[in-house]
């Protein structure tokens, strides 16, 4: 498949809600990119290597003042 051939496909994909997206590192711009995916009712996965992070992320607390999750 070609480039371009995976590009329209994942444009087509992120138009029609159906992609899931992945983000590495949840911090100042990981979490709010998590945080703007899911609320476009995109099925999102976030990874960090800092467990708290995760751990808080996964009872909807945000570690960040100014962001909710």
């Amino acid at each position: 498949m070609s480039k371009q051939v995976n590009q329209i496909a994942l444009a087509e994909k992120l138009t029609a809600g159906t992609a899931t997206v992945g983000v590495v590192g949840l911090g100042y711009v990981g979490l709010p990119l998590v945080l703007a995916y899911s609320s476009a009712k995109h099925s999102t996965i976030g990874f960090d290597i800092d467990d708290t992070k995760v751990d808080a992320i996964n009872r909807s607390e945000s570690y960040i003042k100014h962001i909710t999750c």
